[in-house]
């Protein structure tokens, strides 16, 4: 009976595709999720160790927005000078699960003097025997661009020779024969001027009946206790070169240099710092500060060293543009005499001068240049703080400016002198941090400090050990890259396309200006031995002294990702720090990542900077588990309601058939596994070949699970056929005999005139409620499915996303998620047109009437359109309201911020579904015209 039945294939073809389609959609849909969760779950394992897992700071060293967004600045170090003490770095590195502690104790920034040569030949005159050249030099750095101080050469084509005075106090190997002026005479030495001497070292000018300094050339340095560091005079400077068609100018350049401590054996087993050496070798425990004997000592009775490393690359950027001038100096020969007295100041810049072209150098040359030990001086060094933010109205960041800097900061302890070469950045720049100056004693090169530097220690010099390259540490991944700025230029581009022309398509990189936004990371690395021969060697006693460590970066024993034993590890060191030391600003860094922020700087420039979000790997991985879940049930619900309306929709269309089988004396249990036999068997069918679609298409589809999951299409198509026709099959076994020829719709009450097409579809819609009520509830559940799924793809995305690992993890789940919500709104509207299409047939009586009474075939097409597009807004709006109420119910803010998109989108599903449900119907209006109505009417 079944085998007979099933021959008759509309049906069963029917029921089939539907088992077909509902069964390969699930288990591709399901290895989609697996798929997708499983390379997600991989990306996160593999991406969530990051250098360290904890990070320890001091106290009041987490800013505001740190606080409320539960991010790391990037940049949190360059701005962090001591807090915490050698016995708590001591104590924390001894506590248990602690397998590396490397502390970094910030010193402060050094000032390193250097030049940077520009080659000015191809501007000479050839012909000219005495010259000058004036090059006007203009500063790019970062965003911003600086007038510097005027740069001389001098070229003749006499010899320059070296000589001394009678007392041998002073030498110079500039001097140059020339025309004698009465007047200038007493400058000579040995018959001969010094033409470099007075403007570069001696500007004042002085008479000789002024006494207050000498006006030969002397050892004696200038008085300029009254000029500004910021004075560009102060750096401006002459060659004095002897040769032919060949001269260079040396700009003075200076670069500031952050002297940081570190243990160096727990930053090599931190990060591998000993694979980094270039030159000599690897800072050492038994490195540790040393005095020489006043017999060895070159600048005093006893001199004391520090071992250093220094890095081989600038991190400081700049351009120097410059445009040359060639002087109109007169007569050649009136130069000596003219350059080798007091007033050459004022006559070199009195000169006009003929334009004759530019010239261009990059400023970090002059670095590579200053990597001699006499190249750092620590007498003075200066600290900055962190920069302050605030959030805008539009969330983004905004870093605030601070006061120009004054030029207090800028004076050394020797005669209280300025400074000489500051970069031009620090007094025209725009500054963001507060810097203060750390002048050094006043007695270098003694034993002991007496006076107003009693107790203190003299300042020590710095003897280079070995050079290192950051470039060659060992990589980590860039999607749990926690700040590394002991090492690392932060990271910063423009966020606009202004900000990046400004920058001219670059990343934006650290000045030399100490209050900028970005500060140069440590170049040069000592030993924690020898922070006290540092800091204290500091006139004034600061925090430095007590607390010298700026941060302690903690690997923690037995971690190897985010998994339930390793998080569990790494809080239980958190937790024991945070219980010692309460005030220390403790912070879980595994499982984090960087997380891209928009800062607004001065002016209209806009930058994105990547800061660190925390925890962000087991965010994700908590948003996953629930997400694949909700998809997986999701899934199973929308198959298998599709299959339960398919199977109900078959049985409502063969009532005649089971009512006479009743009336042949078939029981309920006879007709019940008839139905399910059926189905079963439709289900085997479907499956098998189910089976091979499934492998096929997620070959296609790039999914490496496909083939293993192709297999269960078989059992879960037999499954969800027969769980799906069990409610039907109930249903038909309490079908009576006179039910077959009782009409499938609810009497009507009273009678009431119709007057439209669409009057008589609602009439329609409410005279078979079950079938309108059964069409409708499988598009409602379809786009209640679809704002399900989008409502929360939305929210994981929203919780996930931010960070770079986030935005890894969001585009490899973006195909399985898409898939999963459109198929569940295309199954859903394909469960409607399916009841749709056989209710059509169950009216064919009806229409048949219509059209004997006169109904054209276009109205009886309005009529039909009209009910379809009822059904459809009902069962559409019913889904939204749903889906929206359901998603609601989930609770945890799912909906935040995307309330309109989601609803929004709710509401297009029914316009998308309406149309979908309209366009199926044109297969039965067309077969309107076929209606034959007294052969209809008499089967009836």
């Amino acid at each position: 009976m079944i085998l007979d039945q099933l021959r008759r294939r509309g049906r069963a073809l029917a029921l089939a595709a539907g088992v077909l389609v509902a069964a390969t959609s699930f288990t591709l849909l399901t290895a989609t999720v697996s798929t997708s969760q499983a390379t997600t779950v991989g990306t996160v394992r593999k991406n969530a160790r990051s250098a360290y897992d904890v990070l320890v700071r001091p106290p009041d060293s987490q800013t505001a927005v740190e606080r409320q967004s539960g991010l790391v600045t990037p940049n949190f170090l360059s701005g962090t000078f001591g807090g915490i003490t050698m016995d708590q770095y001591r104590r924390i590195g001894g506590m248990a699960g602690v397998e590396v502690a490397a502390p970094v104790a910030n010193i402060g920034y050094l000032m390193v003097s250097s030049t940077v040569t520009v080659d000015v030949s191809r501007f000479l005159d050839g012909k000219a025997s005495r010259q000058i050249l004036r090059i006007s030099p203009t500063l790019t750095s970062g965003l911003g661009t600086y007038r510097t101080s005027d740069e001389y050469v001098y070229l003749t084509r006499s010899p320059l020779t070296t000589g001394s005075e009678s007392d041998h106090l002073f030498e110079s190997d500039t001097l140059e024969a020339g025309t004698v002026d009465k007047s200038t005479r007493r400058y000579q030495i040995k018959g001969k001027y010094d033409v470099c001497f007075y403007f570069n070292w001696d500007k004042t000018e002085q008479t000789e009946f002024n006494l207050q300094l000498p006006l030969k050339p002397n050892i004696i340095a200038e008085d300029l206790r009254d000029r500004s560091a910021f004075d560009p005079d102060l750096s401006s400077r002459m060659n004095c070169q002897s040769g032919q068609d060949k001269a260079t100018i040396d700009v003075p350049v200076s670069y500031p240099v952050l002297l940081s401590a570190i243990d160096p054996a727990a930053e090599n087993k931190l990060v591998g710092l000993g694979s980094t050496i270039t030159s000599g070798r690897m800072l050492t425990e038994q490195d540790k500060p040393w005095r020489v004997s006043s017999a060895k000592s070159v600048h005093g009775q006893h001199d004391s060293y520090i071992p250093a490393l220094l890095s081989s690359n600038p991190l400081t950027a700049g351009t120097l543009d410059a445009a040359v001038e060639r002087l109109d100096v007169g007569d050649p020969a009136e130069l000596p005499s003219k350059l080798g007295n007091p007033t050459a100041d004022s006559f070199v810049r009195g000169l006009r001068g003929t334009p004759v072209g530019r010239t261009r150098v990059d400023l970090s040359k002059g670095y590579r240049k200053a990597l001699t030990e006499d190249s750092f001086d620590t007498g003075v060094y200066w600290t900055v703080g962190p920069v302050s933010y605030r959030r805008t109205s539009d969330g983004d960041l905004a870093a605030q400016t601070r006061p120009p800097q004054k030029r207090g900061l800028w004076i050394t302890n020797v005669n209280e002198q300025p400074f000489a070469g500051v970069p031009e950045e620090n007094h025209q720049g725009t500054q963001y941090r507060k810097v203060t100056s750390h002048a050094s004693t006043d007695c270098i090169g003694l034993g002991t400090c007496d006076g107003v530097d009693s107790g203190r220690l003299p300042n020590p010099y710095i003897r280079l050990v070995g050079r290192y390259d950051t470039g060659r540490l060992p990589g980590f991944s860039p999607l749990s890259d926690t700040p590394l700025e002991t090492y690392r230029t932060p990271q910063v581009t423009g966020a606009d396309s202004a900000t990046r022309a400004k920058l001219d398509g670059k990343p934006l990189r650290p000045d030399r200006n100490l209050g900028g936004y970005l500060s140069p990371p440590p170049t040069m690395l000592t030993t924690l031995d020898s922070v006290t021969a540092l800091t204290k060697s500091r006139r004034v006693p600061g925090l430095q002294d007590k607390a010298p460590v700026s941060a302690i970066r903690i690997r923690v024993a037995g971690v190897t990702g985010v998994d339930a034993a390793s998080r569990a590890r790494v809080n239980a060191v958190a937790g024991a720090i945070r219980a010692a030391y309460p005030r220390l600003q403790v912070d879980v860094t595994v499982g984090s990542s960087p997380a891209p922020q928009t800062v607004a700087l001065s002016g209209s420039a806009r930058v994105t900077e990547g800061w660190v979000a925390k925890g962000v790997a087991l965010r994700i991985l908590r948003a996953v588990d629930t997400k694949s879940a909700v998809l997986f049930v999701l899934v199973l619900v929308v198959c298998a309601l599709f299959l339960g309306q398919s199977a109900l929709a078959s049985v409502r269309s063969r009532r005649t058939e089971i009512g006479t089988l009743r009336c042949l004396g078939w029981s309920g249990g006879e007709v019940l596994r008839l139905v399910l036999g059926e189905l079963a068997v439709i289900g085997l069918a479907a499956g098998s070949a189910g089976a091979v679609l499934a492998y096929v298409l997620g070959r296609l589809l790039g999914q490496p699970e496909a083939g293993a999951k192709s297999l269960l299409v078989l059992p879960v198509a037999l499954l969800l056929a027969t769980a799906a026709g069990l409610i039907p099959a109930w249903l038909a076994t309490r079908l009576g005999p006179m039910d077959a020829v009782r009409p499938p719709v609810t009497a009507a009450r009273r009678a009431r005139p119709v007057r439209s097409v669409a009057g008589l579809a609602l009439l329609n819609l409410l005279r078979v409620r079950g079938r309108t009520l059964l069409g409708a509830a499988g598009l409602a559940l379809g786009v209640a499915a679809f704002t399900v799924l989008l409502a929360l793809t939305l929210a994981f995305r929203g919780e996930v996303a931010g960070s770079l690992l986030g935005s890894a993890v969001v585009a490899q789940a973006r195909e399985a998620d898409y898939l999963s919500v459109v198929l569940s709104l295309l199954l859903g509207a394909a469960g409607a047109i399916d009841v749709l299409v056989i209710s059509q047939r169950e009216r064919a009586a009806d229409l048949a009437v219509l059209r004997a009474t006169g109904w054209t075939n276009r109205e009886l097409a309005r009529l039909t359109l009209c009910e379809g597009i009822g059904l459809a807004l009902l069962g559409g709006l019913s889904g939204a309201v749903a889906g929206l109420a359901g998603v609601l119910a989930l609770g945890r803010g799912v909906l935040h911020g995307h309330l309109l998109t989601v609803a929004g989108a709710a509401l297009l599903a029914t316009l998308a579904a309406t149309a979908l449900v309209a366009a199926a119907l044109t297969v039965p209006i067309r077969g309107l015209s076929r209606i034959a109505p007294a052969h209809l009417l008499a089967a009836d």
